[in-house]
């Protein structure tokens, strides 16, 4: 295959990203996407970087060179968001993203000229919607994914709004966060250099936390209050978008606001909906077959599709259609609710609640014990893992329910692991709601 003859320096760079949970599986697009990304020193260089967040001194081990240069090397590379920075230049740490949602979007998140972004959205739009075996990789294996769906909350009823938890509403999400960027989204600019864009909002794309912080330094976000953030979350539900954002509850980094055409997440959801590549709300629609006039507007509002047309079997009227759901398929957004002029969709709790990892190292957790890659993470063999991140993988671990907890211990066969599950039993998993 091509690929097998690219330089050493891409070569490495892949063979590192593919030890973290979202990988990229190697292609002849992978390497050409990277060769617009990265030179092929830099490419050898960032190959060394560890899985965990790391400093200019550990950077400097691994690239056996002075702090100093080290470090004018890590900032060069957050200039251009292939690595995000967190805190102040005294005690900064460095993280490489991973591709998705890393620094392939970045890439698209502002208008650039130093580089060919009109050649890049090809290459991307080759590798994601034409290949698919990346797409499929990064939201279709193991059951803990990426992103998640939340609930369209202008069509909650005072009822169901009541058992909606503060984390899976993206107005409380945004109104508590720390820092706040609004760039421009990446599915809809890649797809404007290939003709096949909407006219949804184009300048809508949220980060969040950590990510916007570094992503704000760098020019690759501008800075957003909560009130502009909070009205372009209101632009969105007014052009019927979901919001598609971190699987997490605490420290959320990134709200797509996607449509169904061009969004990755939608286009994956209705591709290996049977694998429920994006997890869903706690919500399914409800439509009353009484009120439902067929018109289908709620089909149109749709993003994957879920919701179609079928005969109402109406005596009186021969021709007379009415919407059924596919549950499967259906992400519980409830943007149909809007859609129908009728009042005749509202949203009932699913009969057990979707479970939301804690946070990112948890998440990070669970999708590395489902991808065999927990031992990468662990033991990170490019330099000596500080004791804080240590302490959160493991916390992380101890946490698992029963099942997850011994598929971890059976990939790191490890005596110690054995040693702490005994002497602390994991916590329960949270019971279903009623």
């Amino acid at each position: 295959m091509a690929h097998n003859t690219v330089r050493s320096g891409y070569r490495s760079l892949v063979e590192r990203l593919n030890r973290f949970p979202q990988g990229a599986p190697p292609s002849e697009l992978l390497y050409k996407i990277l060769g617009l990304l990265f030179s092929e020193q830099e490419a050898a260089l960032v190959a060394l970087l560890p899985i965990k967040p790391f400093t200019a001194a550990d950077a400097a081990a691994a690239w056996k060179m002075p702090e100093a240069e080290a470090r004018r090397q890590l900032d060069a590379l957050a200039d251009r968001a292939l690595l995000l920075d967190v805190g102040n230049h005294r005690r900064r740490t460095y993280t490489l993203p991973p591709p998705m949602a890393g620094f392939f979007e970045f890439s698209m998140m502002r208008v650039r000229d130093d580089i060919d972004q009109h050649l890049l959205a090809e290459l991307f739009y080759q590798y994601m919607n034409v290949e698919e075996e990346f797409i499929r990789e990064l939201f279709a294996s193991g059951e803990t994914h990426l992103g998640r769906t939340f609930v369209h909350e202008p069509a909650l009823s005072e009822g169901n709004a009541l058992h909606v938890l503060d984390y899976e509403r993206a107005s409380e999400v945004i109104r508590t966060a720390s820092a706040i960027g609004i760039g421009t989204c990446y599915c809809r600019h890649k797809m404007a250099h290939v003709g096949r864009d909407c006219d949804a909002p184009m300048e809508i794309c949220m980060t969040l936390n950590t990510t916007a912080g570094s992503l704000v330094r760098h020019g690759f976000a501008r800075k957003a209050d909560v009130a502009e953030t909070l009205d372009l979350l209101d632009a969105a539900y007014g052009h019927g978008l979901v919001q598609f954002g971190e699987n997490v509850r605490e420290e959320v980094n990134f709200i797509c606001n996607c449509c169904g055409c061009c969004c990755e997440a939608m286009i994956a959801h209705r591709r290996f909906s049977v694998l429920h590549p994006v997890h869903t709300t706690n919500f399914l629609p409800h439509f009353d077959p009484e009120t439902c006039a067929g018109c289908g507007k709620c089909v149109s509002a749709c993003p994957v599709g879920a919701v179609s047309l079928i005969s109402a079997h109406d005596p009186q009227r021969a021709g007379r259609k009415r919407a059924t759901l596919d549950e499967v398929l259906c992400l519980g957004c409830g943007v149909c609710v809007r859609g129908c002029s009728k009042g005749g969709i509202t949203l009932r709790g699913r009969p057990e609640r979707v479970i939301t990892p804690v946070d990112s190292v948890h998440r990070v957790v669970l999708m590395a014990i489902e991808r065999g890659t927990l031992a990468e993470l662990i033991f990170d063999r490019h330099y000596l893992a500080s004791h804080r991140a240590m302490a959160a993988i493991l916390g992380a671990i101890l946490r698992l329910p029963p099942v997850k907890r011994e598929l971890a211990n059976r990939e790191l066969q490890s005596r110690y692991l054995e040693n702490l599950f005994r002497r602390r039993p994991a916590k329960a998993a949270p019971a279903p709601a009623h």
